[in-house]
């Protein structure tokens, strides 16, 4: 459903250049006047662009009333220099963003995308990658990811997701279960860095009655759980060296015994591994079977560590805040994008919740955060240095390929390698 953007401007023409853009990003536009029509027509938007100076009431005192009457509806201020200091005020009181004028139009996409969500058609009309609820992707390699995803889920082959704790390699497993033809069937999650040693086997296999002490009944496994459907083996690399050769058996046959038991049974199942360990490191070490890594690294994937696509911070904090009322503040974005986030997603949605619940108004601001983030330890006179030249070369070289496309941000971008988001985070925050 296409979403309703309101263009409150009391000039014909910036009315036009916003209403312009708006509708050549998928939105359909509603063109107000003043902030009389604005209040009529707030009922029928999802959000507003309300320029701070109008003819008939103030902009400040519209985002007063539209506080009472529509409290959820999202509005970006637009103002002028010499209204800064009441635009950023209106953010502490509940306004989602400000943008000044001129306004840089990429920026524009760009702040509404973060209001919203997501778009869910671009200017050419075609339709955005279907991915889970939760999952906000703007960056290039993500996108990628899941393209990939797409491509092997109706496959049968297993498939071997590798990357650091956090990054969401559980998300991607369900997701290409959910895309295959086994969606119907259950998906069953195994943690096998989490079960004890002597218990594993029992979980997936199952155990007859009688097979070790305290086994007073049948046990059904995971694999006989899950037949017809997907085994996601999450830290496959943490499954004890002796039981290996039996999941190896599982892949190659699809059969297998439950502890204690003498009969064979079948499963059909596809299996899907994941891991955030050098499976060849541990091949060296012994510690895991060369030929259960080759069966489960029939087809892998690498999902990118968090610092490696920060573009997609600012998206997926703000989807997460939306559930709550709240906003980051554009001091807030900074520090979250300022951070290496180690623990990738996880970490971010922790300190997200922490934010939520810390606020007070509707926009979240850095003394929110967890005290790490605002106290991490500095850089030592020599890495000041480095970073400081690091910043300058950073900045020439985006000022040069803005030079060299005439301004244009989505060829400087790609130029510079770049999604056109983070080159307008950066703009931002070199003050350009």
């Amino acid at each position: 459903m296409q979403r309703t953007v309101a263009v409150v401007d009391d000039d014909p023409a910036q009315r036009y250049l916003l209403a312009n853009a708006v509708e050549r990003a998928g939105f359909k536009s509603v063109p107000c006047r003043n902030g009389r029509e604005a209040l009529e027509n707030a009922g029928r938007c999802q959000l507003m662009l309300l320029d701070v100076r109008l003819p008939d009431m103030g902009g400040l005192e519209v985002l007063g009333a539209l506080r009472n009457e529509h409290p959820s509806l999202p509005v970006i201020l637009i103002t002028a220099f010499i209204d800064l200091r009441d635009a950023i005020g209106a953010v502490k009181s509940g306004a989602f963003d400000y943008l000044e004028k001129p306004v840089d139009l990429d920026e524009l996409i760009t702040t509404m995308e973060a209001a919203l969500g997501p778009l869910n058609q671009t200017g050419n009309g075609s339709a955005a990658m279907d991915v889970p609820d939760g999952v906000i992707i703007r960056s290039d390699v993500m996108r990628q990811v899941y393209a990939e995803a797409c491509r092997v889920a109706n496959s049968t082959a297993t498939v071997l997701i590798l990357g650091e704790s956090g990054t969401g390699k559980e998300i991607l497993a369900r997701f290409v279960h959910t895309r295959s033809l086994r969606t119907s069937s259950p998906f069953v999650r195994v943690d096998c860095g989490a079960m004890p040693d002597h218990l594993i086997a029992s979980e997936l296999f199952g155990h007859e009655r009688g097979a070790f002490t305290g086994a007073d009944n049948a046990h059904v496994g995971l694999f006989e759980e899950a037949d017809g459907g997907t085994v996601f083996l999450d830290e496959v690399g943490e499954l004890p060296l002796e039981l290996q050769p039996r999941l190896l058996y599982v892949i190659e046959t699809g059969r297998f015994r439950r502890v204690g038991g003498s009969r064979e049974l079948s499963t059909n199942v596809r299996i899907i591994a994941a891991t955030n360990v050098d499976l060849t490191a541990a091949i060296d070490r012994g510690s895991f079977r060369k030929d259960l890594y080759y069966r489960l690294n029939v087809i892998s994937t690498t999902i990118p560590p968090l610092r490696q696509h920060l573009e997609d911070v600012l998206p997926y904090a703000e989807h997460y805040l939306r559930s709550a009322r709240k906003h980051l503040t554009p001091s807030a974005q900074r520090v979250l994008m300022n951070h290496a986030w180690p623990g990738n997603f996880r970490e971010l949605r922790n300190v997200l919740e922490h934010a939520s619940i810390m606020s007070h108004g509707s926009g979240v601001l850095p003394a929110d955060f967890p005290d790490y983030l605002l106290h991490e330890k500095s850089p030592s006179f020599q890495d000041s240095i480095l970073v400081g030249n690091m910043r300058d070369i950073e900045k020439r070289a985006i000022l040069e390929a803005l030079r060299k496309t005439g301004g244009n941000k989505t060829h400087a971008a790609d130029l510079l390698g770049i999604s056109r988001s983070n080159l307008s985070y950066k703009l931002r925050d070199y003050q350009v």
